[in-house]
């Protein structure tokens, strides 16, 4: 689309929340805009021209990845929105510059040659993930969130920020919020208010994600005090009885009175989506919760066509176990001589084996324990066992492979954001840290990618309330006890979410969006897997040490280890090469 005057051209994926506010502010100028439509792209092509690229980026509340030509200045610029919801890849292909949200849109380029980038391989291998500025392509760049990237004459090529997580992190904690707990639910509860106002706008059928979790269930309540028919609310489960918590979505929904659909996931299923997950994911990516997301956001696209979702809530509010129990256990050993810590953790890898796990598995769900209880307890111990400061134990938890270069022909992890403690927030509290570091990397480079190409797969539009600037910044006004208190986590959105669904639909074993993977690969997709782990197919690859993961794969399928997410990421590498 063009602006008013013609100079500026935009290409724009996403959406602008508070465009209309936008219109407002322009309205009462002096050099208002003739308005020729109601879109949000118009919006942000006047405010541009109005305000500039980098005000109007300061002042647009959204989810977005745009491109903006300058025709006076001849200056291209990109830009990618806060939280990194919307992708944006570039680089140079021959004597082009190359930008999109897809890889596969770069790669139609006529010249593209790029070689796969080893380290980028060792990357995922390492995080399940490949994260920003890196991609699977030498050559090719992920821009970071909160940043522009402007090329042309006079223009420095290099990413700048608009916007700094760190900055506000910071602050925010350095400015707390003073008032009870119910007050804090309070104000929690008008932004949120305020924030769906504007995400619940739609021409187009609109409904929400629901787990039966805090997060999710909190959003579908404020979603349905404020609709006046019943929202469409959509969740999947499992055949597999310790991973299914369709039931306690359906509660909710009950509860709330939304129009709810539900789908159990099998195996056959899962073996279905693995295989399409190459191009649906574009780049290797190698969450496998990316099988659940897949399978939802095509189930919620036959009824709505935007879905609002409870991501970021867990980053924001303290939900993941991680952070009550890493603090814990640093604070318990973590003064211990690292030979003794090792010993430890040596110890702890032990109930990792599958059979350990199936005899604590029931215990753990009577005692209000996750399902996946025994590999959490090892990896973490085996973490503890090693580190040599809290920060490391991070560095760790998020890991599934350390020895990258061991694995990998010719390549290993390079340091990132996650492994450069002294890029985060400096934040007093040990989960603190561990969030801001999440809110950095983990969500940005893992949730928000599965979330976003999954349902973009699906011709699905996806929209996260809780990552709206108003609720992050509120959230680490916070402090840290009105978010984990006793072993409670997420205290002041669980004391919102009682106000609307019954403490006793909620109360019950963190999972996540865990899928029995570890089976999975034992069982229905075996055969699948052993085709792209033979030593065939690896030595075409060229990619791995064939004697290492076939090492690994025999360990899982004779059920000495649970390797299943380890082996899945070699898995995911494999599968994109063999698409081509």
């Amino acid at each position: 689309m063009a602006s008013e005057t013609g100079r500026f051209l935009i290409t724009f994926n996403g959406e602008i929340y508070n465009h209309l506010n936008l219109r407002r502010e322009m309205a009462n100028d002096s050099f208002a805009p003739n308005w020729r439509g109601h879109s949000d792209t118009e919006t942000l092509l006047a405010a541009i021209e109005r305000w500039g690229i980098e005000t109007t980026l300061r002042r647009a509340t959204g989810m977005f990845a745009f491109a903006v030509w300058d025709r006076a200045e001849r200056t291209l610029t990109l830009a990618r929105d806060r939280m990194g919801e919307k992708p944006l890849y570039y680089g140079r292909v021959g004597k082009s510059l190359v930008f999109g949200s897809e890889l596969r849109a770069l790669r139609a380029h006529p010249e593209f040659d790029c070689a796969i980038d080893r380290n980028a391989v060792a990357l995922l291998l390492q995080y399940n993930a490949i994260p920003a500025p890196h991609s699977i392509f030498a050559g090719i760049s992920k821009l970071p969130p909160a940043t522009y990237l402007q090329i042309g004459d006079g223009a420095s090529a290099i990413p700048q920020s608009y916007w700094s997580f760190r900055d506000l992190a910071e602050q925010a904690t350095a400015n707390p919020f003073h008032g009870s707990t119910d007050a804090a639910a309070d104000r929690l509860e008008t932004l949120l208010g305020d924030v769906l106002e504007g995400q619940m706008l739609s021409d187009v059928p609109l409904g929400a994600f629901l787990s039966g979790g805090v997060d999710s269930s909190a959003i579908a309540a404020l979603m349905q005090s404020r609709s006046s028919r019943p929202v469409r609310t959509f969740s999947i489960g499992f055949s597999e009885a310790a991973f299914n918590e369709a039931e306690h979505a359906a509660a909710v929904a009950a509860h709330l009175g939304t129009d709810h659909t539900e789908l159990v996931v099998t195996q056959a299923d899962a073996l279905e989506t693995a295989q399409d997950l190459p191009s649906l994911y574009d780049e290797p990516f190698a969450d496998a919760s990316q099988i659940p997301t897949a399978i939802l956001s095509r189930l919620t696209r036959q009824y709505v066509t935007v879905a609002l979702s409870g991501d970021g809530a867990d980053e924001l509010f303290g939900g993941y176990n991680r952070y009550v129990w890493a603090p814990k256990l640093w604070r318990s050993i973590g003064g211990i001589p690292r030979p003794l810590r090792h010993l430890i953790g040596h110890a702890l890898l032990g109930i990792s084996s599958p059979d350990f796990g199936r005899l604590i598995e029931p215990a753990s769900v009577r005692l209000g324990l996750p399902v996946t209880l025994s590999r959490k307890l090892s990896k973490l111990g085996a973490t503890v066992g090693s580190a040599r400061t809290f920060d490391e134990v991070y560095i760790g938890i998020v890991s599934e492979w350390m020895d990258t270069d061991a694995v990998v022909i010719d390549g290993g992890a390079p340091k990132t954001m996650a492994s450069s403690p002294e890029q985060w927030p400096k934040l007093r509290e040990g989960a603190s840290r561990l969030m801001a570091a999440d809110t950095l990397t983990y969500l940005p480079d893992d949730i928000l990618i599965k979330v976003d190409r999954a349902a973009m797969a699906a011709s699905l539009e996806t929209r996260a309330p809780y990552l709206d600037p108003r609720v992050v910044e509120f959230a680490w006004r916070l402090p840290l006890s009105e978010k984990i208190s006793g072993g409670e986590t997420k205290r002041v959105l669980r004391r919102l979410l009682y106000r609307h669904v019954p403490k006793s639909l909620i109360e019950r074993p963190k999972q996540g969006f865990a899928v029995p993977l570890d089976d999975w690969l034992r069982s229905g997709l075996r055969d699948w897997a052993e085709d792209l782990l033979s030593p065939e197919k690896l030595r075409a690859s060229n990619l791995f040490d064939v004697e290492q993961v076939r090492s690994v794969w025999r360990q899982h399928l004779t059920r000495r280890r649970q390797c299943g997410n380890r082996l899945w990421s070699i898995l995911m590498v494999q599968a994109w090469v063999e698409q081509g």
